[in-house]
């Protein structure tokens, strides 16, 4: 009788068990959720970024293992995106795209013979460019500014940056061409020293002269990138100036 009360318990036990675990993986997506919710977080996206665009090219052309913290801190950038948004949809999106993203990731640096390197990008573009509406929906939502809103401004720039590198890896991949210059390309995530260098010099409008486009489809992509680079400080730092007055 007792084999058979404890055997009766067991399922109850493990179905207690299954509750207490769903409830605390609940709690740590709302705490999560709660996080990239605030205006604090665009700091620590703006470290993220930082890393990505201008520390991790340096490491990836002194170590071998850049290329690795390259993808984990694309990945993790990407990640927080799910959680910086209350929209189901957008919610629902990033977390496909990521999913997809991850996945491809992982069968390019597994142990088989399968890569899919220019869709694997395309969906890093297109999670770029999702996370860009996400991080502009926080930027602009209540209407107000404080110091942390204009770290997010920074932020979406630097997106912008990253978007144009992973563009011109996909340009090269499908063309065989894109930049020239003062620089060599194998068609790896190595490239992306060099991708990113030029795409800031084109969102920055500097334009060094030591790398250029060599392709009809790099050079729109740098003129486009130039565009933005005007027009983003005329609309979005103009807007949040407009905003802080109108608070006074």
């Amino acid at each position: 009788m007792i084999t058979a009360m404890a055997v009766s318990t067991a399922p109850v036990e493990y179905t207690i068990l299954c509750i207490q675990l769903d409830c605390s993986m609940r709690n740590l997506i709302r705490k999560f959720q709660s996080y990239w919710l605030a205006d604090a977080s665009f700091v620590t996206l703006l470290i993220m970024l930082l890393a990505a665009v201008f520390v991790l090219p340096v490491i990836m052309e002194l170590s071998g293992h850049g290329v690795l913290l390259f993808n984990v801190l694309l990945l993790s950038v990407f990640l927080s995106g799910i959680f910086s948004t209350r929209s189901v949809g957008l919610i629902s999106l990033s977390a496909l795209l990521f999913s997809v993203h991850l996945a491809l990731r992982i069968i390019r640096f597994g142990e088989n013979p399968y890569s899919f390197f220019i869709f694997e990008n395309v969906i890093g573009i297109a999670n770029t460019l999702v996370f860009i509406f996400i991080n502009l929906r926080l930027l602009f939502r209540d209407q107000s500014v404080n110091a942390y809103r204009i770290v997010g401004a920074v932020n979406v720039y630097l997106l912008l940056a990253l978007m144009g590198a992973l563009t011109l890896e996909v340009i090269h991949a499908v063309t065989g061409a894109s930049i020239g210059g003062h620089v060599v390309l194998n068609g790896t995530d190595d490239d992306y020293v060099h991708f990113i260098y030029f795409s800031l010099t084109s969102l920055t409008t500097v334009g060094f002269g030591d790398i250029y486009a060599v392709n009809t489809a790099a050079r729109m992509l740098a003129t486009f990138l130039s565009t933005l680079g005007v027009l983003f400080p005329a609309i979005v730092i103009a807007r949040l100036v407009g905003l802080a007055s109108s608070q006074r």
